[in-house]
């Protein structure tokens, strides 16, 4: 949620943002006599979101940047110019130190 729409913020402890999570799985529900489950000071939830974000950026990056052209029954994708994509963001004054 927060890697693809990145507005500088990675959800820290206090800052007012929320997340919802949700999960059939009975061994991590809440007040369950089964569950096992350990639970995080409110401070350590902090680095897991920034971790969170920062892979889910990478992973965004790298499905655009790192495709490639491909033909199917249906026709052709080309895929992205790494280099049309950096003349474009150093035209609008963007770091493209991310790129290759």
């Amino acid at each position: 949620m927060l890697a693809i729409g990145r507005s500088g913020s990675p959800a820290t402890n206090g800052s007012g943002d929320y997340a919802l999570a949700f999960t059939t799985a009975e061994m991590a529900r809440r007040g369950n006599a089964m569950s096992e489950l350990k639970e995080l000071p409110n401070d350590a939830i902090s680095p897991i979101f920034q971790a969170a974000v920062e892979a889910t950026e990478e992973s965004i990056y790298n499905a655009l940047l790192k495709a490639k052209t491909v033909s199917g029954h249906r026709g052709t994708i080309e895929a992205i110019s790494i280099d049309a994509v950096i003349e474009i963001m150093r035209k609008y004054g963007r770091d493209v130190n991310f790129i290759r």
